[in-house]
């Protein structure tokens, strides 16, 4: 799926799981979108391979409190226990994180990543999935959460884990085309 006009901004932060951040972009940079990632965090960031091995480094393309929701297509917030953590608890990402749906663009969470919608006010009413340690949280957010693969609500689409990163690129994949 040719998507070369799009563009798609990662939001992560230190501790991203690297798989969750490296996969999706992979799929979306191969269909040629423009991937930026964006971040608190200032230069680099360290990503990690669950939530005790180093992985990779990454360049931060963009401090979070730059970043517009207008000027980006899709927001895809990759997991990590720290990542996630990190993310719902600074003002500017929640920020963006409300943008996204007050444009009713689409947003894609993985993994732990959908606490932040909690954070942000937009889980309530709506049905999705996430790691399992947080459905608590999200349940208490109002969410009506699910234990499946792949979860799509309107604009809003959310995966549990890394083992399901096939069915959750294939849906960001299909949305931004």
């Amino acid at each position: 799926m040719a998507v070369s006009d799009k563009k798609v901004a990662f939001l992560l932060t230190r501790g991203v799981e690297q798989v969750e951040l490296t996969s999706p972009r992979q799929a979306l940079d191969e269909a040629g979108a423009t991937t930026t990632l964006v971040s608190p965090s200032e230069g680099t960031l360290q990503a990690m391979q669950s939530d005790w091995e180093h992985g990779d480094v990454f360049d931060v393309d963009l401090p979070v409190g730059q970043a517009r929701a207008e000027d980006f297509d899709m927001l895809v917030l990759p997991g990590g226990t720290l990542n996630a953590d990190a993310l719902r608890l600074d003002e500017d990402s929640v920020e963006l994180v409300k943008a996204f749906f007050a444009a009713d663009k689409p947003v894609a969470a993985i993994c732990h990543a959908p606490w932040i919608l909690a954070q942000a006010g937009v889980a309530e009413g709506r049905r999705l999935t996430s790691f399992a340690a947080t459905a608590v949280d999200l349940k208490n957010a109002g969410a009506d959460w699910v234990d499946e693969e792949v979860v799509v609500d309107g604009n809003l689409i959310t995966s549990r884990s890394p083992q399901d990163l096939e069915a959750f690129n294939r849906e960001i994949a299909r949305r931004l085309s």
